[in-house]
């Protein structure tokens, strides 16, 4: 009778499920804790975010940093588990702030977009409009005929070709809130520029759709045909 042959297992082979469920594991915390300093602590930067909660969680950031989108499903957990009646009132301040600013930029086919118009937005979220010209003075000139304030800043983003783009703000301040108007060419009110969350195209809401949000025609999470 002849004898079977033992087949020998390396111990990296029985070492990898395990190193996959520890590296889970990291990101998670890793993504709960940025989560919590992004609802509490005002920082709107999610890399930032991650890298600050890597460091408290005692883990070097040069492991796999959880992704954007794990980042953002973590703030919602937090945010329904800790926000309660407070974040929905602010939310609702935010979004009609956002409308009033929206009918002032009217000419300029504004659209809401962000954390104001997903949801996950906190007290000291910006609230970002996308407006879109011909030229890139008209908004300006818009505020200057109008005798409002504001000031100019630039953002790079990633276009969906993989090519960088600058993309004007126009920043002002509503209800003590703070606004930026991204604003972009008229073409581009076809196709929204790639979410930093999850690279998808940015979900735009229009003047209509943040009504009916306000009025819960929308249930949230928001559906899809929201319009461009």
């Amino acid at each position: 009778m002849s004898r079977q042959k033992k087949t020998h297992t390396k111990s990296t082979d029985r070492s990898t499920p395990r190193h996959s469920r520890r590296l889970q594991q990291v990101r998670a915390l890793i993504a709960a804790e940025a989560a919590r300093i992004m609802a509490t602590e005002g920082q709107l930067n999610y890399h930032a975010a991650k890298k600050k909660a890597a460091h408290r969680c005692g883990v070097s950031d040069r492991l796999a940093l959880p992704s954007n989108l794990e980042v953002e499903e973590s703030l919602r957990t937090y945010q329904s588990l800790y926000g309660g009646a407070e974040h929905r009132e602010n939310l609702d301040r935010l979004r009609r702030t956002a409308l009033r600013a929206m009918r002032i930029l009217d000419s300029f086919h504004p659209r809401l977009v962000g954390p104001v118009l997903e949801g996950t937005a906190g007290p000291h979220s910006r609230i970002a409009l996308h407006a879109f010209a011909d030229s890139p003075d008209a908004l300006i000139l818009h505020f200057l005929e109008h005798g409002e304030s504001f000031r100019q800043e630039q953002r790079q983003i990633r276009w969906h070709n993989g090519e960088s783009r600058i993309i004007q703000l126009m920043v002002f301040d509503l209800d003590e809130v703070e606004i930026e108007a991204a604003l972009f060419e008229l073409k581009d009110r076809r196709q929204a520029p790639p979410s930093p969350v999850d690279g998808k195209p940015q979900r735009r809401a229009s003047q209509e759709d943040i009504e009916a949000l306000l009025s819960g025609s929308f249930p949230l999470p928001l559906q899809t045909s929201l319009r461009s």
